[in-house]
């Protein structure tokens, strides 16, 4: 039960995709890495298919972090990893990421 009082104040990380455009193994990787690196920070990855055409972002919460629109590509890992890290723990060391 503690566990679950903790994962409830942790942010879930939300990783918008469009299914019709073959996202979901994009999306599916970098939950992964997300999860893998910020095991005890997050409480969770949510893949979440778009009804919109083209959308990839990524939220912490209610803050859009990336948006594939609004910056013409898609997130490098190390890129995503920096962002999240600079948010939910801010003094998290990512090795070979943060150089």
């Amino acid at each position: 039960m503690k566990e679950d009082t903790l994962t409830e104040t942790k942010q879930t990380a939300t990783i918008e995709y469009c299914p019709k455009c073959g996202w979901l193994l994009r999306s599916a990787y970098m939950a992964q890495e997300l999860l893998t690196t910020f095991s005890t920070d997050l409480g969770g990855v949510l893949l979440k298919p778009s009804a919109t055409s083209g959308t990839f972002s990524i939220s912490l919460g209610e803050e859009v972090i990336f948006n594939r629109k609004d910056e013409g590509r898609f997130p490098e890992i190390k890129e995503l990893k920096q962002l999240v890290r600079d948010r939910v723990n801010p003094g998290k060391s990512l090795g070979h990421s943060d150089r």
